[in-house]
């Protein structure tokens, strides 16, 4: 036990030397390749943050393009809607226009039927006025009345002619 407690001046020594060689073997060849190595990763580093940046520029443009699109569409869309609305409105009116022409033109046929068909019951009645006037007549002729007897014919007459 002890021997391995016991540490000799050469075997320090020698230590010493091998991590003195080490030393100098990896200062002198493995700098640089650990260098290059840490450059490229460096640089690795450094490329891959800045295509990060760049797609994202990328993707804010992207997204603000699209946002752009998204509103100018929904315009569009109100737009269509506010003129949908206005057709449908306009259409509406003409149609209540067109039902309230066609109900005024059938009210006027309407009339005009009305006053035709009171034409031709006056001529009806005048006609048949007349010849109870002529039947009439006829009858005074036919008799020789006085003229109190006359005019109460005349009377009963026009009493049986239908009052409008």
């Amino acid at each position: 036990m002890d021997t391995i407690m016991n540490v000799s001046p050469g075997l320090i020594f020698w230590t010493i030397f091998n991590f003195l060689i080490f030393l100098f073997l990896l200062l002198k060849f493995g700098t640089k390749p650990m260098a290059n190595a840490l450059k490229k990763r460096e640089n690795l580093i450094k490329e891959s943050l800045e295509n990060a940046e760049k797609a994202n520029i990328e993707a804010k443009r992207i997204l603000k393009e699209s946002q752009e699109k998204l509103n100018s569409t929904q315009i569009e869309i109100n737009e269509m809607i506010n003129r949908g609305k206005l057709l449908s409105d306009d259409l509406l009116r003409k149609a209540s226009e067109e039902a309230e022409a066609i109900k005024k033109e059938k009210v006027e046929e309407a009339k005009r039927e009305i006053e035709r068909s009171k034409e031709i019951a006056l001529k009806q009645l005048r006609s048949e006025v007349a010849e109870l006037v002529v039947i009439a007549t006829d009858k005074i002729i036919g008799e020789k009345l006085s003229s109190e007897k006359d005019y109460k014919l005349v009377e009963s007459y026009i009493e049986q002619i239908p009052k409008n």
